[in-house]
């Protein structure tokens, strides 16, 4: 077996941390028990679209499914889709969008796989209305590393659907998922952005559009004084009469190189902020636009990564519940402004009351707040720990999917059914996050 030093690195959406690892690339199902004669502990990885350890294993080895993704069935009167694990979102957008389909709920990205989605339970602007992708996905199969395969769904090894949907990939190896997508009539969504200034009034937006499908919330965490918190707040329906359902040109802008470490610092991102935020000169403004830039506006740009620099960038996610009001989100908004280190791409929003199938799944009702911080070693860690505090303070709970540096002790208060998951993850699987917040192999 080559050593550590032979292997290649492998690195998340982050950056940080790059580890060794071997590859293994599945083209079917059957690949996989060859995979296991490499010994040690595997993972399966997907695009690789986390942003911390979530899907990293050092010195493990990575079975890569993205060539695991032929759609394998579509019933055109239900929209129910079963694929393979390895297709991603956008490949499904590509199919589903022309015959009039559309994702029951998306992520930020749609460069990521269906079973990344299954395992890290993703969630989307509509989580208020829809719940999570879980709910979406009445059945997939299980292949775990003793050659057992079977179909899980609600009413079919309940417990096993429950483990892996949040599982975080290591309940076994998903090969392919059943996935109920929702109809349209056109690819526009009609939005309506209203500018806010304060935690308050973002509530009060979030409460009032409860029945609009799509919400979600820009807030800038660099400003003080009078516009602390000011924020867009966005809603979003499918545009209702028909329209054009052809897709648009694939993305051709690249970061060809990664910026300069001070680029994104506290003058540069409150200078960007002021002008996102005044670029809408209305306090409400109507339009019309192509879902892709509603859903995906960072997918514009291939490799948005390198902006963070070679360092990478560290993503902070929680959630807090209602009960702690607003108080929790100015004390974590508070400690970022305090730190220097600002974030041009933090978003809030509300998540509602819909429980998710997975035992470990991240949603929960409350506001979300997800946040992406450039790594500057003296006091990016030191601040991610601090947000893990007033998290932990407040009742709440931090994404794994999300997160390079939560530490064992916050992890099993965030989850106290960890004990209970890690039963069903296959012996032959493990994460670096895995390890790490909980001390096992």
């Amino acid at each position: 077996m080559p050593s550590s030093q032979d292997r290649p690195l492998f690195e998340s959406w982050g950056r940080y941390p790059s580890l060794p690892a071997e590859v293994h690339n599945l083209f079917w199902k059957e690949d996989f028990p060859a995979a296991m004669e490499s010994g040690g502990k595997m993972l399966p990885v997907g695009m690789g679209r986390s942003y911390g350890d979530v899907c990293l294993l050092q010195n493990g080895t990575l079975l890569r499914t993205p060539e695991l993704d032929r759609l394998i069935a579509f019933d055109t009167q239900t929209g129910l889709l079963r694929c393979e694990a390895g297709a991603t979102l956008a490949e499904i957008l590509d199919f589903a969008v022309p015959r009039g389909w559309f994702l029951p709920v998306s992520p930020g990205t749609k460069y990521v796989t269906v079973g990344g989605a299954i395992a890290n339970d993703i969630h989307g602007k509509n989580h208020h209305v829809a719940g999570t992708f879980g709910l979406h996905v009445p059945s997939f199969e299980l292949v775990r590393s003793d050659g057992r395969q079977f179909v899980c769904s609600p009413t079919q090894n309940p417990e096993w659907y429950s483990a892996t949907i949040g599982g975080l990939g290591l309940t076994g190896l998903i090969t392919w998922a059943e996935v109920q997508l929702r109809p349209i009539v056109s690819r526009r969504i009609r939005q309506l952005a209203t500018k806010f200034v304060g935690l308050e009034e973002f509530v009060a937006l979030s409460k009032a559009s409860t029945h609009v499908e799509y919400s979600v919330a820009w807030i800038d965490c660099v400003s003080q004084g009078r516009n602390f918190a000011r924020g867009i707040f966005m809603q979003g329906v499918h545009d209702e009469t028909p329209g054009p359902l052809t897709p648009l040109a694939k993305p051709k802008l690249t970061l060809p190189f990664d910026m300069p470490a001070a680029a994104l610092n506290r003058t540069t991102v409150s200078a960007f902020n002021t002008l996102y935020y005044h670029k809408q000169l209305r306090k409400q403004q109507n339009s019309l636009i192509d879902y892709e830039p509603f859903f995906y506006p960072l997918d514009s740009i291939l490799q948005w990564n390198r902006l963070y620099g070679k360092q990478g960038l560290l993503q902070f996610q929680c959630v807090l519940p209602w009960e702690s009001d607003t108080l929790g989100m100015v004390q974590l908004l508070q400690a970022i402004t305090a730190s220097g280190l600002g974030s041009f791409l933090a978003v809030i929003k509300v998540f509602g009351d819909a429980v998710s199938p997975g035992m470990m799944s991240f949603p929960a009702p409350g506001i979300t707040l997800a946040l992406d911080f450039p790594i500057r070693r003296e006091v990016s860690f030191a601040l991610l720990d601090r947000l893990a505090d007033i998290t932990a303070g407040f009742g709440g709970k931090m994404y794994p999917a999300k997160d390079a540096c939560m530490s064992a002790a916050h992890f099993q208060q965030f989850y106290p059914m960890w004990q209970q998951w890690a039963a069903y993850i296959d012996p032959a699987f493990s994460s670096s996050f895995f390890q790490r917040v909980t001390g096992l192999d």
